[in-house]
C-alpha cells in the first residue's frame, strides 16, 4: 500500500518522549507532535543538503530588485518553507520515555509547494499521523513572505522520498 513506512520514500528518524511533551496525564500533549513534525522535517532537509533558512539565489535578482523599495530595505532576503497547513490524527496514546519512530515522506510538490506525511509508530504500532504544508517562499523583515519556485534541484532530491500515487 502506498503510504506504509515499508516504502523505500520514507525516511525515518526517533524521537524521545521528554518530560516536557507530556501533560498532566502523563501522556504526550497534542501539541508535541507538531513539534516532533517540524524537527522531523528539519532532519530530513538536512539530510538533503537543504537549509531551512538560506540567502535568496542569484537567480532571484529580478524578485530582490522588484522588492527593493519595500519595507526592510538593507535587510538580506532569504528564502524559507514557512507552513500553510498543519494537521495530525491521533491514534494511540504516549507516554514519557517512549521511544517514537517519526516517518516523513512527500506526499505532493506543487511548483513553490511540498506536502509532507508523517507516521509515528511506537515500538511499531501506529500511534498518530500528521501532514504539514510548507511553500517555499522570499522573506525579509517586515515583507509579506512571497512564493518562489522551487529549483529544480531541491525537487530532484526529494523525489526519492515522494510518495506512489494513491
Amino acid at each position: 500500500m502506498a503510504g506504509e513506512p515499508s516504502s523505500n520514500s520514507w525516511f525515518r528518524c526517533r524521537r524521545i518522549v521528554e518530560f516536557r511533551d507530556t501533560d498532566a496525564a502523563g501522556i504526550a500533549h497534542f501539541s508535541a507532535f507538531f513539534f516532533w513534525m517540524e524537527s522531523a522535517e528539519h532532519e530530513f532537509l538536512r539530510e538533503l543538503g537543504i537549509r531551512v533558512v538560506d540567502n535568496a539565489p542569484e537567480d532571484e535578482e529580478s524578485l530582490r530588485r522588484e522588492l527593493a523599495s519595500g519595507e526592510g530595505v538593507g535587510r538580506e532576503l532569504e528564502v524559507s518553507w514557512p507552513r500553510v497547513s498543519v494537521s495530525a490524527d491521533y491514534k494511540a496514546a504516549v507516554r514519557f520515555g517512549d521511544t517514537l519512530d517519526v516517518f516523513i515522506a512527500v506526499a505532493e510538490r506543487g511548483s513553490s509547494s511540498i506536502t509532507y506525511r508523517f507516521r509515528f509508530e511506537n515500538s511499531g504500532n501506529l500511534v498518530a499521523i500528521g501532514t504539514v504544508v510548507v511553500v517555499r517562499c522570499l522573506m525579509r523583515h517586515g515583507m509579506k513572505p512571497l512564493p518562489v519556485k522551487i529549483p529544480a534541484g531541491i525537487s530532484e532530491r526529494m523525489l526519492a522520498h515522494q510518495l506512489p500515487s494513491e
